[in-house]
């Protein structure tokens, strides 16, 4: 297929062209990509996961996703809101994270407002700006696919007034990918099959 459109794996079944490029893509395509996330601890990993994203490629934070998840206390949002200054210097000298001053003061300062939240706020919070599927057309190439939408923009607005960093409409429609609350595989994409929600 040419334009964008899904290609075939090693396996001959046809995926997004981007999962096609590492094998680390692959199988997160395959087993996680744009399957729903719930939780709130869930999905503020995610939400740190694609803000240390910015400015750099998504493989680069996947490899390194088990040594941030070692490093941040499983992003327990409780646990990381209760990081001390020498925690933060920790942090900055992990080789097994990407250490970025600012990207890890806002994950620390995000945790410390969404552990004041209750139980299941930031889940609904997210959630709530999930797209109507019947109103979004089925993305048949690459260039169908959005890096901003109007709801991405309105859960970046929504981060913002309640505090958070590093969480704009481009890393809001990353999440919204990444967990589900849009499906951006491609129409002849195999991910694409019917799922039932957990």
């Amino acid at each position: 297929m040419t334009g964008g459109g899904a290609l075939p794996g090693p396996d001959g079944r046809p995926r997004c062209p981007w999962s096609l490029t590492a094998e680390d893509y692959t199988a997160y395509h395959d087993t996680e990509w744009g399957r729903p996330v719930h939780g709130d601890d869930a999905l503020f990993e995610r939400l740190c996961l694609e803000a240390f994203q910015s400015g750099l490629s998504w493989l680069t934070i996947l490899r390194r996703r088990e040594g941030f998840r070692a490093a941040f206390a499983g992003f327990r949002i409780a646990a990381v809101a209760e990081f001390t200054e020498a925690d933060r210097e920790r942090l900055l000298a992990d080789p097994g994270i990407v250490r970025n001053r600012a990207k890890i003061d806002a994950v620390l300062a995000n945790a410390r407002i969404a552990a004041g939240w209750a139980p299941g706020e930031l889940e609904e919070l997210v959630w709530s700006h999930a797209p109507d599927p019947a109103g979004r057309p089925v993305p048949r190439t690459l260039a169908d696919v959005p890096a901003v939408t109007p709801e991405s923009t309105a859960l970046a607005g929504a981060l913002k007034k309640r505090g958070f960093r590093f969480t704009g409409p481009t890393t809001a429609y990353a999440l919204m990918q990444a967990c589900g609350l849009v499906d951006d595989h491609l129409a002849d994409c195999c991910a694409r099959a019917p799922r039932t929600v957990p």
